[in-house]
């Protein structure tokens, strides 16, 4: 039997700008029916990423397939196959709802009943339907990201690239958008998602940690965290500034990062109680607490700095 192909596949894809590498021997897949996060800071090589995907640049080496076809060789069957969140600003705010809607149908090439009854769909489960005469430049930011996930929705693609589609948006239309996608992906669509926020992983069934165009680290967002061995406190009743003049070279210290008012720690397995010691002598406390993403990341972009300055 023939397997079908990912609907995303990247293999070895290295991409420079200039002198500057982007991504570097970066290899992802996504099946349809599954929900993928992309999880890095600005300039880990995301949005890199998901351009290759689209079409809009070629990778200087490896491959990148949507359904099985090269983005850049099959751009016809490619576009009716994907839809394209970009993190610019993609409308026309000078448009309406309405009106933005009906442009990408006609880009799209949908005929009229085909766009009546998806429009109708797409203003319902935005709740944009009571605004369908309001200008886009005229939304608030969430309702914003909802039409523009509406139009990458409108030919009912079988994969979605979303670059960064949360980023400067409200908690409440940040979680609608999370549930809509959450719908799309449970009828069969193949979602890549990019977001720079560690809180997002724990929402999709795989993620990949990206820094420097490197794949970090990737699998099921609870194996990850379950698999992380190091172990993570919070310091109490220490100023940072304190903190980190003390512990400046410490190898056993492998993250140190601001928690509101406190400051969390990651500290190398079995090696707390030297860092407890310090802590102490210094008036403060060391309190556990469970390992976030956040940890686990910055622990892997650590490790990878490291090894990359061990490279002769």
């Amino acid at each position: 039997m023939t397997l079908a192909p990912s609907a995303i596949e990247m293999s070895q894809v290295e991409h420079r700008y200039g002198a500057t590498p982007a991504l570097l021997g970066f290899s992802l897949s996504v099946s349809a029916g599954e929900l993928v996060g992309l999880i890095g800071p600005d300039a880990a090589g995301k949005t890199t990423a998901m351009r290759i995907l689209a079409g809009m640049i070629a990778p200087d080496q490896g491959t990148a397939r949507v359904c099985g076809l090269d983005p850049l060789g099959s751009q016809r069957e490619v576009r009716k196959a994907l839809g394209y969140m970009p993190q610019q600003y993609s409308l026309y705010g000078d448009l309406s709802v309405a009106e933005n809607l009906a442009f990408f149908a006609r880009m799209f090439g949908l005929d009229k009943a085909g766009f009546r009854e998806r429009r109708q769909r797409l203003l319902a489960i935005t709740r944009l339907e009571r605004f369908s005469d309001r200008r886009a430049d005229a939304l608030s930011g969430g309702m914003y990201k909802k039409l523009a996930l509406a139009c990458a929705l409108l030919h009912n693609p079988r994969v979605l690239l979303l670059d960064e589609p949360t980023n400067g948006v409200d908690p409440v239309s940040r979680r609608e958008l999370w549930n809509l996608l959450l719908e799309f992906v449970a009828e069969g669509m193949a979602v890549l998602i990019a977001t720079p926020y560690m809180d997002e992983a724990t929402r999709c069934q795989r993620v990949g940690l990206i820094d420097h165009g490197r794949m970090l680290l990737s699998g099921k967002p609870e194996e990850l965290l379950a698999g992380f061995e190091e172990e993570a406190f919070e310091i109490q009743g220490c100023p940072r500034a304190i903190v980190e003049k003390a512990l400046q070279g410490a190898p056993e210290v492998l993250a140190l990062s601001p928690a509101g008012e406190r400051i969390r720690i990651v500290i190398q397995n079995g090696l707390s109680e030297r860092v407890r010691t310090r802590i102490r002598g210094l008036g403060g406390v060391l309190v556990p607490t469970r390992a976030d993403f956040d940890d686990l990341f910055l622990v892997q972009t650590s490790r990878a700095k490291e090894r990359t300055d061990e490279q002769p």
